[in-house]
């Protein structure tokens, strides 16, 4: 059970990837100066984008191929490993430490979240579950994020279905995923320098269609994922829009880091 809550609700549409993670970071500063509500952000990515964790190697990325493919690279804020944006609906949650939906460590915070991601993929039609404790036999370091499910992700019939990641600073969580609505999951081997193997990241991952038989567009799943959290977390959600200072570091962290190969190229 949680206190009653008041959240913004944001939805950005499709956008570049230096632009997406801007924005979450932008956010992030805002919360933590207290100049707005602890915000839940849905968005997409357009062009496809591939993502690396705050730690992953560079050189994981087939340049090259990225290019020819028409696919941009990020380097997000948060960990983890990399995500092929693209037919999907992204979530962010971001708010102080001491929110009682994200307080306490990691894996709670991870738990207490995924209440609500999973009543949204219930109002889809989406039966799916939580991993507890993944197999570790299964946790190898391939540079695919949705080849592994980590504590309290979320998995159809065995195989990962929303891949998310977290950063903690200056007081702030800032908790971002990727839920895949159709398409080949397996679509990120052709960017990656390693070249995984599609059948297996086929047999570890899946998307919506893949789940269900059918196609749902963006802005269903946002609305249903929406809900999902305003029920299971007790939510009065209000959509809004970014406020000018926002949007002024945005513009600042996109130029200065996000859009600079020194920030996505730095390992």
């Amino acid at each position: 059970m949680y206190p009653h809550s008041t959240w913004r609700l944001l939805n950005t549409g499709h956008l570049d990837g230096a632009t997406n993670m801007a924005i979450d970071e932008a956010i992030s500063r805002a919360v933590q100066a207290g100049l707005v509500l602890p915000t839940l952000r849905f968005f997409g990515w357009q062009p496809a984008c591939l993502s690396l964790g705050q730690a992953q190697p560079g050189a994981d990325v087939d340049r090259d191929a990225c290019r020819s493919l028409g696919v941009d690279v990020v380097r997000r804020p948060t960990g983890g490993r990399a995500i092929l944006h693209t037919d999907e609906l992204t979530y962010s949650v971001i708010a102080p430490e001491n929110e009682p939906r994200v307080q306490g460590t990691l894996v709670e915070s991870y738990r207490r979240l995924s209440e609500g991601l999973l009543n949204g993929l219930m109002l889809l039609g989406v039966p799916t579950r939580q991993v507890e404790r993944p197999d570790v036999h299964d946790r190898d370091q391939g540079p695919v994020c949705f080849e592994v499910p980590s504590n309290y992700e979320i998995v159809f019939d065995g195989r990962k279905l929303v891949g998310s990641a977290q950063m903690r600073k200056s007081g702030v969580v800032l908790q971002h995923g990727s839920l895949p609505l159709c398409g080949d999951i397996a679509r990120i081997s052709r960017c990656l320098t390693s070249q995984p193997d599609p059948d297996r990241v086929r047999r570890r991952a899946t998307t919506i269609e893949a789940a269900i038989g059918r196609v749902v567009d963006y802005e269903s799943a946002a609305r249903s994922m929406a809900d999902g959290f305003s029920r299971a977390l007790d939510l009065d959600l209000q959509p809004g829009e970014l406020t000018s200072q926002e949007r002024s570091w945005t513009e600042e962290l996109r130029r200065d880091k996000y859009a600079a190969e020194s920030w996505t190229y730095r390992m």
